[in-house]
């Protein structure tokens, strides 16, 4: 089971974010039929974007994580909730390139660095907060803590993984956020550091049945661990075909009454999940009469 806990250290010098994301990813993985190579770009984003969402304080907050490097494998998009639900895409997920010297998959070369990891966080205000970094590495995990630092001015840590096996499917994928809190002392800081500079590949962690919890304590054994929170996680599209309607409507009455007389048809289809909505016959009369008033 995908789940996620929110942790601190018992002297309150830092908080922690840790996710088993691996059934979340699969199941995003084959609504996009993605190559290894952006299975692990979008499983890092989707990670991520579990995370951060359960930062947020109500049921309503949406976060969506928008990341453009200029790279091939286009944009990649992930929309989060406070409860644990995420959806997202990549525009081209047939990326494939060549493994890196070290073996590894190449998500930086696939996501590029001539472009920005853009966060916006919709809290019920007026209008959402947007803040925009330079991307560093396009790995993703570092390129977040960059953008905590930078945007936040709040000291974090990123790890994220996805483990894709032999037949492209997702073997294993999870991931952690550290953030420092303002009291810790310069001891326990150089033991934290000490921590994440020895880890191992991370989705090496969770490629196993073990508890979040216990991997969390494992890593950071040299800290005693208090567990604060726990909740599932989950991808979930809440597309339907209200909001499809709604997009037929933005689309304009002339270029929709266009479309109705060359095809008398139209075909919509998610982003986030592929699902196809079709439109015809009096349904699309329904929306032009719509416009029309």
């Amino acid at each position: 089971m995908d789940y996620m806990i929110r942790a601190m250290d018992k002297k309150q010098t830092f908080r922690l974010f840790m996710v088993r994301s691996t059934n979340t990813v699969e199941e995003a993985r084959q609504y996009h039929n993605t190559t290894p190579t952006a299975s692990a770009a979008l499983g890092r984003t989707l990670t991520a974007g579990l995370m951060m969402g359960f930062m947020m304080k109500n049921e309503r907050d949406r976060l969506t994580i928008n990341i453009n490097g200029g790279g091939p494998i286009g944009t990649i998009l992930a929309v989060s909730d406070n409860s644990g639900h995420v959806k997202g895409y990549v525009d081209n997920p047939n990326v494939d390139l060549e493994l890196k010297e070290n073996g590894k998959l190449n998500v930086g070369g696939a996501v590029g660095i001539q472009g920005k990891l853009t966060v916006m966080m919709d809290i019920g205000m007026k209008e959402p907060y947007v803040g925009s970094t330079d991307l560093a590495t396009g790995e993703i995990g570092e390129d977040i803590a960059l953008y905590y630092y930078l945007s936040e001015q709040q000291n974090t840590a990123v790890a994220l993984g996805a483990l894709v096996d032999t037949d492209y499917s997702i073997k294993s994928a999870g991931g952690f956020m550290v953030q420092t809190l303002p009291f810790i002392e310069d001891e326990d800081l150089d033991k934290l550091e000490n921590t994440l500079g020895s880890l191992k590949s991370i989705s090496d962690y969770f490629d196993n049945d073990r508890d979040v919890e216990e991997i969390a304590k494992e890593i950071f054994s040299d800290f005693e661990i208090e567990i604060t929170d726990k909740i599932p996680v989950a991808f979930n599209c809440d597309c339907s075909g209200e909001r499809m309607e709604q997009a037929l409507i933005s689309i304009g009455k002339k270029d929709l009454k266009e479309i109705i007389e060359e095809d008398g048809k139209i075909e919509t289809v998610c982003h986030f999940c592929s699902k196809k909505y079709m439109f015809e016959g009096e349904k699309l009369k329904n929306i032009l009469e719509y416009i029309e008033e």
